[in-house]
């Protein structure tokens, strides 16, 4: 795990790479690697690649990078870790590579020495990196197929500047900060910016599971390599035994945990009260991971309700005899860390802080990898929207040929739901029958009738255009049949790669943490894919009942409550409306999301 960054002039007329600007840029990553810094600029002063690195493979400086490969020239920047890297090698030498580290980063390099842009169908793993081709003379990006590793882009029309965050590209002063009108309107739709846009017109970030590849003339060619709807679409249906069914299931996930547990250094788990923690918890004991270290936060304000995650961690951390560290966190604490809180936040969202803490905690026990067990609910159905939103779309379907008795009801009723309950119930008759915007009614933060409260008109009316956010929701799951799926591709497509998977990135950098999610991997998703086709969608039972040594029954009998931080108790409770808990979870993130655009000059009233 590391931050990349690196310069690329390709214009004839552009100015050669500066090593000071691009100094800033690293030097705005520390965190993300503080084991290690390096740069490399070419001969003729025309591209450049900088490093900060947090070793995890390969601990000795010969993995240092930028890496060059003696062979071909070619030079890589690498942000993530290849699961598969030493299968890869293997075969790699096989056919005559000669490796001189042990590292994955160099597997990379001789990959693409081999097999070219057809390397991203063999790499397991969370990636983000830039190779320079020397025979060639072109630059190469590309980012792994969840989204996991980031990669932003700034683009003048003569110079290329990329980096690990958007706020490393700002620190090099020479990129402009126009306000995108869709970053600023994302954000209050969904309380995160969705992609491929940032807060800046000039900043954009390269999708998930897609390569850029720009000559020496400028010539850009972009390939999305990876698509959930191609990967999830024309399974054939067989039948199948509940009991092939569980091995299918087990063998996948195990397989996975297996992979995830590759390191040079310890690995832990953040270990909440859920199924997918405790899952991983299991299967990486199983896999063989002596002294596994875990890691669970508690808070006060939840102590003796269903929201306490503790008693149940401890219980499964006794279970499985790991090396157990419970941590609390109080309004203090988080007082105490708001201000790093916001600088490590690398644009704005509403969640993230029970990961910056996780991350804090696993850095003061001196870990530097850890496992999460983000993306249990999206793969196997955990949140009510797996069953909420179907619901809604079957109840109001007729409504979508009545459109103007959806707006009128909103119109009436707006302010009175909003005074009352949650301001979405005002659009259930104009959102709530068509998938996309029943998605969007569930997960979204603002109403866009409701933009006008923060935001100026024209802004709202720019950005909701560049958006254009129904047709994106709807191009998600084309040809998508199953229910299912269709939810699991929107939630891993939206709110897991823009929220999530985002907010654990930045959280985690902030403490030099590297974070692995175990159940975000391509074949255990395969695996999914094929049982939903076959007629058997997996649950989070299924998966909690793979581990051989099972689960506590108290962990299976479990409600779900979901892993959150008491932060409307810390710093909104003098906020009019937010004491107490709301029917809509987001409704009271309102007022944050509202502290949150001031910190980043977002909105009316920043």
């Amino acid at each position: 795990m590391c931050g990349i960054a690196g310069i690329f002039s390709y214009s004839s007329d552009a100015v050669p790479v500066d090593q000071s600007d691009l100094m800033l840029i690293r030097e705005h990553m520390v965190s993300r690697g503080p084991d290690g810094a390096g740069m490399w600029i070419s001969e003729d002063q025309r591209v450049g690649f900088a490093h900060r690195r947090l070793a995890i493979i390969d601990l000795s400086d010969n993995a240092a990078q930028p890496m060059k490969d003696p062979e071909t020239g070619n030079v890589i920047v690498f942000n993530g870790e290849i699961y598969n890297y030493r299968t890869l090698r293997t075969e790699l030498s096989a056919v005559g590579h000669r490796f001189h580290t042990r590292s994955d980063t160099e597997v990379l390099l001789k990959l693409y020495a081999d097999s070219g842009q057809e390397m991203f169908k063999k790499i397991r793993g969370m990636y983000a990196f830039g190779i320079w081709d020397e025979r060639q003379h072109r630059l190469l990006l590309a980012r792994d197929p969840f989204g996991i590793k980031p990669l932003y882009l700034a683009d003048d029309g003569k110079t290329l500047i990329f980096a690990s965050q958007v706020k490393a590209l700002l620190a090099s002063h020479k990129i402009k900060t126009s306000p995108s009108p869709a970053g600023h309107v994302g954000f209050f739709l969904w309380g995160h910016v969705p992609e491929p846009f940032t807060l800046y017109k000039e900043i954009l970030a390269l999708p998930a599971g897609a390569s850029l590849l720009v000559d020496a003339t400028g010539k850009k060619v972009s390939k999305q390599f990876f698509k959930f709807t191609s990967e999830l679409r024309g399974y054939e249906r067989k039948a199948e035994t509940v009991e092939s069914i569980q091995q299918s299931l087990r063998e996948a996930l195990l397989d996975s945990v297996r992979h995830h547990l590759v390191s040079d250094v310890p690995v832990g788990v953040f270990l909440s009260a859920g199924l997918d923690s405790t899952t991983i918890t299991a299967l990486a004991v199983e896999a063989g991971e002596s002294e596994l270290r875990t890691i669970t936060l508690g808070f006060n304000e939840y102590q003796d309700t269903s929201d306490d995650e503790v008693p149940m961690a401890e219980l499964v951390a006794k279970h499985y005899e790991t090396s157990h560290k419970t941590c609390q966190v109080t309004r203090q604490d988080f007082l105490a860390e708001i201000d790093h809180v916001l600088e490590a936040m690398d644009q704005p969202s509403i969640d993230g802080v029970n990961s910056y803490f996780m991350a804090k905690v696993a850095h003061e026990s001196g870990l530097k990898v850890a496992l999460s067990g983000l993306g249990g609910d999206e793969l196997f159905g955990g949140y009510s929207g797996f069953q909420d939103i179907p619901r809604l779309i079957q109840t109001l379907k007729i409504f979508k040929r009545l459109p103007e008795v959806g707006k009128t009801f909103r119109w009436i009723s707006a302010p009175l739901v909003s005074k009352f309950i949650s301001p979405k119930y005002a659009s259930l008759f104009e959102f709530g029958g068509d998938w996309a915007e029943a998605y969007f009614l569930w997960r979204g933060l603002f109403m866009p009738w409701e933009l006008s409260q923060v935001l100026e008109p024209e802004i709202i009316r720019e950005g909701w255009q560049q958006l254009e956010t129904f047709s994106k929701l709807h191009h998600t799951i084309e040809g998508l049949e199953p229910e299912r799926l269709k939810i699991t591709v929107l939630e891993a497509s939206w709110y897991m790669r823009n929220q999530l998977l985002r907010d654990i990135d930045w959280a985690s950098m902030a403490h030099s943490v590297e974070v692995r999610v175990p159940l975000l991997d391509i074949e255990l998703m395969r695996t999914i894919g094929c049982l939903v086709y076959g007629g058997y969608a997996p649950t989070k039972l299924d998966m909690a009942r793979c581990p051989i040594k099972s689960l506590p029954e108290e962990v299976l009998n479990r409600r779900k409550s979901g892993f959150s931080v008491p932060v409307r108790d810390w710093i909104l409770q003098k906020d009019a409306g937010v004491g107490g808990r709301s029917s809509d979870s987001k409704r009271g993130l309102r007022p944050w999301a509202v502290k949150i655009g001031k910190h980043f000059s977002i909105g009316i009233e920043s």
